[in-house]
């Protein structure tokens, strides 16, 4: 999809606006605030930014999120912007967003098979995770107010709130990826495989 450096750009500074959007759609009600930490619709976005733009663009779409978000802009869930975020807990969940994107990316840059984009959605999912979780737990034991008997594992235990939502909608990247990707079969990935489907 990538066709040039100014694409590119484009395409890198809409999926940051759709980060934005996705960082606060549903975070804004009370109930979907965990822990300590917002449901939003970011990993979804965050993978499709990998799937479709690439290693490269992908991960430059994050960096472009991040960088308004610490400059000030109320991009962030639940509004929040500025140099604060990076002592917050969640803070490792956005840092996740930009080894998420060129990891998806890499894993699909040769093989855009279905099974393939569903695999980076659920490796993407498991990262985002990993560090987010991993981050949150340091946070609250080294520098941050942790909650009454906080342990790694009730940190773990707030993650099986979104999880569902989150195995969802790997499945929806995945899936709407695939379609965007035989419409537009002439992307950053050459796959005689899906191109041949696509031309019959």
């Amino acid at each position: 999809m990538v066709k040039s450096p100014i694409h590119g750009m484009v395409l890198a500074s809409m999926f940051a606006a759709l980060m934005a959007i996705g960082a606060n759609i549903i975070s804004i009600i009370p109930f979907f605030v965990i822990g300590g930490v917002p449901i939003t619709l970011q990993t979804i976005v965050c993978i499709l930014a990998g799937l479709l733009l690439g290693k490269k663009w992908g991960p430059i779409a994050m960096v472009i999120y991040l960088m308004i978000g610490i400059a000030g802009m109320p991009v962030f869930a639940q509004w929040f912007g500025g140099i604060g975020i990076i002592i917050r807990p969640t803070f490792g969940f956005l840092l996740s967003y930009i080894l998420v994107a060129w990891v998806v990316g890499i894993v699909t840059e040769k093989n855009n098979s279905f099974a393939m984009l569903l695999a980076a959605s659920f490796i993407g999912t498991a990262i985002n995770y990993g560090v987010g979780t991993n981050w949150m737990y340091m946070a609250y034991k080294l520098w941050f107010s942790a909650p009454e008997g906080f342990t790694y594992g009730m940190a773990w235990m707030w993650m099986l709130a979104p999880l569902p939502k989150d195995i969802v909608l790997a499945v929806v990247a995945a899936s709407v990826s695939y379609k965007v990707l035989q419409v537009f079969p002439e992307t950053r990935r050459k796959n005689p495989t899906l191109k041949n489907e696509v031309t019959g």
